[in-house]
């Protein structure tokens, strides 16, 4: 009788745990949906009426930034952030997903465990130094080799390239090592190479995990802002070329919010919702994307 008594007090005290627990992560899930409507609504709140008070063409199309003269277009910061992240994938990408199908798929163990936490370190490596890093080395190398002052578009772009190699690569051998091993046995068995059953099979069946590798990377490369401050030239105008100066979003809003104020701060923190704004359709692509491929398979 007390054996049976002891049985249902263990079981009630489980049912209790699993109750407490469950009602600890919807706390958490929900704590975490209201930080981001928070800071939905406060940029939302106070970029929209900036928008609204500039204009919307003038806001988003204007050519000009001179908050002096509330003149306030992004148009230069836009193309700007547009070209240096489109330049940091065509750097990074290839660099990482080789790099990845190398680590998943031939790299030896004893070459493996160093190759590994190196990359690892790399993910934790603060954006400044990243910064340093390329005003030391890459802005004398840009230009003694290529011309112009060194601080351009071409040398914030291998500077992200740098940075979202961690990501990409983590991410991207992830995929890969989840490929079912009978993709690659069956590729042998019809007579395929190593090499051709790794990239003609085993590469294709993981590019869902490739391609959320790749939105990372692009989340982080144009989102990124302190490496970018230091390499990139920083002038508010429309880009010239590779090799001459330009300014992202992100620093725009930097450089400039610590001494704002009135409609140059509204119009800073719009920049911020446009910046959002271009985050929340890369993720709904990235979405779409990802539906396609489910219905067809």
């Amino acid at each position: 009788m007390q054996e049976k008594n002891n049985v249902g007090t263990n079981t009630g005290w489980k049912k209790f745990k699993e109750l407490f627990m469950k009602i600890i992560f919807l706390i958490a899930a929900c704590v975490s949906i209201a930080a981001v409507a928070l800071i939905c609504i406060f940029l939302f709140a106070n970029g929209i009426p900036a928008i609204k008070e500039i204009g919307f063409t003038k806001f988003i199309f204007g050519t000009q930034w001179r908050p002096t003269n509330n003149i306030y277009g992004i148009l230069p910061m836009i193309v700007g952030s547009i070209y240096v992240t489109a330049g940091a994938l065509i750097i990074g990408v290839p660099i990482g997903l080789l790099t990845a199908i190398f680590l998943a798929r031939f790299c030896p163990k004893p070459l493996y465990k160093i190759l590994k936490p190196g990359i690892e370190l790399m993910a934790g490596i603060p954006s400044v130094i990243y910064g340093f890093f390329g005003l030391v080395v890459l802005v004398p190398a840009v230009r003694d080799n290529f011309g112009g002052d060194g601080l351009s578009m071409l040398t914030a772009s291998m500077l992200l390239g740098m940075m979202i190699l961690p990501t990409i690569i983590s991410v991207s051998e992830s995929s890969i090592r989840a490929v079912p091993d009978k993709y690659y046995q069956g590729a042998l068995a019809l007579g395929a190479t190593h090499e051709r059953s790794v990239f003609l099979t085993v590469v294709p069946a993981a590019k869902s995990g490739i391609l959320a590798a790749v939105i990372l990377g692009v989340g982080r490369a144009i989102g990124e802002t302190m490496a970018v401050i230091m390499v990139a030239g920083n002038q508010p105008r429309m880009p010239e070329g590779m090799l001459k100066g330009v300014r992202t979003l992100t620093t725009n809003i930097v450089m400039e919010m610590g001494y704002a104020a009135g409609l140059h701060r509204e119009a800073l923190i719009a920049t911020g919702v446009v910046l959002f704004v271009f985050i929340l359709i890369i993720n709904l692509l990235f979405s779409i994307i990802k539906n396609k491929e489910k219905h067809q398979y």
